[in-house]
């Protein structure tokens, strides 16, 4: 299996393997905050930052597909101020993606339950995704009040009322339908998860879809995170051997 080496070509690092479906769960920017004497909205400011840089150059090396989770429906439950405060952050970033993206060969995505979000909000996001639309590029799926639990819970109402209205059967349920009733319907499982911030919990993503996806954790907070730590958790992803259940 090849690894990494340190030349990057125009399809990615030399000699890579690379995933086809990346996840990032964009963990730490409060600690990162904290640990310099900073508001915590400070730190998300920062993990922003981040999260333009690592998603251009996943597009740039040949990723087909980035999911970063953003906001989880958990994530409702921290302190009003800190909430305020991302979702002023999610305005300005959407506004500034509109013009931000617009040379970049990315389709967006947003995968969560966008009701909780203001219509403002909504409506930035719908944007978005109309002005990426005809690209052909990587596919970024922003989470955004995503849970995975709450993504099972509404594919199996889905499959229900198709049952109960005689457009399924009981036999018609399969692993495929399910996935095909989730937000990342159409699209590969992820090959890989990272997690920056040393934390070893999946933090309710995309539950189902990781069924036999490779996890990398780093310890390293995600406002600090590099090219160089994907490049490293790219190295770490090609010397996995995926077996899937066999030998």
């Amino acid at each position: 299996m090849a690894l990494f080496g340190s030349k990057k070509t125009e399809n990615g690092p030399e000699g890579s393997l690379l995933p086809a479906h990346v996840g990032i769960i964009m963990d730490g920017n409060g600690r990162w905050a904290k640990k310099r004497g900073l508001p915590r909205k400070a730190g998300h400011v920062e993990g922003a930052k981040t999260f333009r840089k690592i998603t251009r150059y996943c597009s740039e090396i040949g990723i087909k597909y980035l999911t970063v989770y953003a906001f989880s429906t958990e994530n409702w439950k921290r302190p009003a101020d800190e909430v305020g405060a991302l979702m002023k952050l999610f305005k300005s970033y959407l506004e500034e993606a509109i013009t931000d993206f617009k040379d970049d060969d990315i389709v967006v995505r947003f995968i969560g339950d966008k009701s909780g979000f203001s219509r403002e909000l909504r409506e930035l996001m719908d944007e978005n995704e109309e002005c990426s639309r005809d690209r052909e590029g990587m596919v970024l799926n922003i989470a955004m009040n995503y849970g995975s639990r709450d993504e099972i819970i509404r594919a199996v109402k889905t499959i229900s009322r198709k049952v109960r209205d005689g457009e399924l059967s009981e036999d018609d349920i399969t692993e495929a339908l399910i996935s095909d009733c989730l937000y990342t319907a159409g699209q590969p499982d992820p090959d890989l998860i990272i997690r920056p911030s040393g934390e070893y919990r999946i933090s309710n993503f995309m539950l189902w879809q990781s069924a036999y996806t490779e996890f990398v954790i780093m310890n390293k907070l995600w406002p600090d995170f590099k090219t160089s730590d994907m490049d490293e958790a790219l190295r770490v992803y090609a010397q996995r051997n995926r077996r899937y259940g066999g030998v």
